[in-house]
């Protein structure tokens, strides 16, 4: 009986061992992706600024463009 016991408590801490071992990947991974998203995050801010920089550009260049024209009354 206490080999049962035994082979059974044996088989029960490999299995707990292997689902602590698999949660420790999950967690590695899950680190590795949030790292992965937060660069691309702040890649697509830094991107976002840019374009925000040129549209205002443009609709200065545009408004003055406008301004300029001749009225055609």
């Amino acid at each position: 009986m206490a080999k049962e016991q035994s082979a059974f408590m044996e088989t029960e801490l490999r299995s707990l061992e292997d689902k602590i071992f698999q949660l420790l990947r999950l967690y590695q991974d899950s680190c590795l992706e949030n790292n992965k998203l937060r660069k691309e995050l702040a890649d697509t801010y830094a991107q976002n600024e840019k374009l925000n920089k040129k549209i205002h550009a443009a609709t200065g260049k545009l408004e003055a463009l406008l301004l300029n024209m001749p009225d055609n009354e």
